[in-house]
């Protein structure tokens, strides 16, 4: 009578293992990658107010066209940790490579968009006249490692799906310390201003590619498996990742909408909004790196044909995110009065804020599950499901948001609007995820 309960703890263990394993060192890695915004700001702020105004416009705008692209991560997860859990490494490393040849085409694909239309996206986002050559000076030059930045999300995708978030952690780690190295060099010592920040950028995430590359190269070569493009597997690895793409587009316009309405409420509400994204942001990371290793495991475990290890993996991971989510919850609310004046000194700012903060706060719990769920859907494949979701989730978003201004609501509304967002995403992932429809055994979907 004893042996299925100490069997079902044993399991938990198991799992509780291998979710830490996994889990923590995706999270420093989710980490490092807004460091290099930080760190560029923080040179180039020196250098003058129109410099990190281009800055920031630039770094918008690099952020939007790498981040929609955040599907040759997931995708090539997903299809990685199947074939791995099918026992055919080969098979796995062929995968990665069609998502890497992915990459590089769509990379060279955005260069040829952004390099000359770069005065009118800046234009576009409102630059004024000082800092609009600054914003193209580090669009274009930026733009040229945009190839290198896809390559690094397309492989880390390989290196997830092969159980292993130990290398980008620490490929991540090194990318930092090169860019901040490399930013002083080029601006303050070469004398090459914005410019100097931007190439550093470019060169430090090249070195990161190369880096990811040589790994991938290194296992293809163990294993046997080819390094040569496939038309075939590109055009499957794009198929996959067509409806995440639709999923990320989704999720963007709401973050969008969202900041839009804040932006009508007022100059201290749109201020406010901007640290309780930020904050919401970092949260995100923490949940994010838990449904990283449900895209790995679930994947593993389906392409073994272990369809009672992959629900019982995704039980565990769900309890998982609402226990973290717990915690987050509690932090934010007990961290919000030494919080709020590291970034502003507004009275009127924080007024706004505080009340914001505690929806947040409210919200993690839920946030936490349906980052899980979302992670073990992706890693199940079942990406038409999910753009489909998230598609009817802007749908309800978008009203509730338009709402809040028409009405007189404040930011507090708003991010209760943003809080039946998450809310519509937990019901739509939940009724998937009971329904059983995502489990489909095997090497491939």
């Amino acid at each position: 009578m004893t042996q299925a309960p100490e069997r079902s703890r044993t399991v938990r263990r198991r799992h509780d293992r291998e979710i830490v394993a996994l889990a923590v060192p995706a999270f420093g890695a989710l980490v490092a990658e807004p460091l290099f915004v930080m760190a560029d700001s923080a040179i180039v702020g020196h250098l003058g107010t129109a410099q990190l105004a281009g800055l920031g416009i630039a770094s918008a705008l690099l952020t939007t066209a790498v981040s929609i692209f955040v599907f040759l991560a997931y995708a090539t997860t997903a299809a990685v940790s199947r074939r791995v859990g099918a026992g055919d490494l080969q098979a796995a490393i062929r995968q990665g490579m069609d998502g890497i040849w992915l990459a590089l085409l769509l990379g060279a694909a955005v260069i040829a968009v952004v390099l000359p239309t770069a005065p009118f996206l800046v234009e576009l986002f409102g630059a004024s006249d000082t800092a609009a050559p600054h914003a193209i000076t580090y669009l274009r030059v930026s733009a040229l490692g945009i190839p290198a930045m896809l390559v690094v999300l397309a492989a880390t995708g390989v290196l997830r799906g092969l159980q292993n978030t130990r290398t980008p952690l620490y490929v991540a780690i090194a990318g930092f310390v090169a860019n901040a190295v490399l930013n002083v060099v080029l601006v303050y010592g070469a004398g090459l201003g914005i410019a100097g920040s931007a190439w550093g950028t470019v060169i430090a995430q090249c070195g990161m590619a190369a880096v990811y590359l040589w790994v991938v190269i290194r296992g293809a070569r163990r294993h046997g498996a080819s390094l040569r493009p496939d038309a075939a597997g590109i055009r499957a690895s794009a198929q996959a990742g067509a409806p995440l793409l639709v999923r990320t587009l989704s999720l963007r316009a709401i973050l969008m909408i969202t900041t839009a309405m804040a932006a009508r409420l007022g100059d201290a509400d749109i201020a406010a909004h901007q640290i309780v994204l930020s904050l919401w942001s970092l949260l995100a990371f923490a949940l994010d790196a838990i449904a990283i290793a449900g895209q790995a495991i679930i994947g593993r475990c389906l392409g073994a044909g272990d369809e009672q290890g992959a629900r019982a993996a995704c039980r565990r991971m769900v309890e998982w995110g609402v226990a973290v989510g717990v915690v987050l919850g509690l932090l934010v609310v007990l961290s919000r009065p030494a919080f709020l004046p590291l970034f502003t000194g507004d009275s009127a700012v924080r007024d706004a804020a505080l009340p914001a903060l505690v929806i947040v706060a409210l919200a993690q719990p839920v946030c936490g599950v349906v980052y899980v769920l979302d992670g073990v859907l992706m890693g199940a494949g079942d990406g038409p499901y999910l753009a489909w979701a998230m598609l009817l989730t802007l749908a309800v978003f978008t009203p509730a948001a338009l709402a809040v201004p028409a009405l007189g609501g404040g930011l507090t509304a708003l991010w209760a609007a943003m809080t039946l967002m998450m809310a519509m995403r937990l019901v739509t992932l939940w009724w998937r995820t009971r329904s059983g429809r995502w489990i489909v055994t095997g090497a491939t979907r």
